[in-house]
């Protein structure tokens, strides 16, 4: 459930996370929740946190089960090198 919340923070803040907000095609207040949520947010993994935009993208490839990412960005650093 959304809750409405004010806030009074400087209008340079506020104009530079709007086009911030723009630049990243979110909302200003998806972008503050996202914030906020990884603020509060407990969980780790092996010491890392794994911040609202990482778990957003998670699952967003299927990847086939063969595939072998070492070989593949060994193939992709070959050719960038070339």
């Amino acid at each position: 459930m959304n809750t409405k919340l004010t806030l009074n923070v400087d209008k340079t803040v506020i104009e530079q996370a709007k086009a911030y907000a723009r630049q990243h095609k979110v909302s200003l207040s998806k972008l503050i929740e996202s914030y906020l949520s990884s603020l509060t947010s407990r969980k780790k993994t092996a010491g890392l946190e794994i911040t609202p935009l990482v778990k957003s993208l998670s699952g967003v490839i299927e990847l086939k089960g063969d595939f072998d990412y070492k070989r593949e960005y060994s193939g992709f650093l070959s050719e960038k090198h070339q």
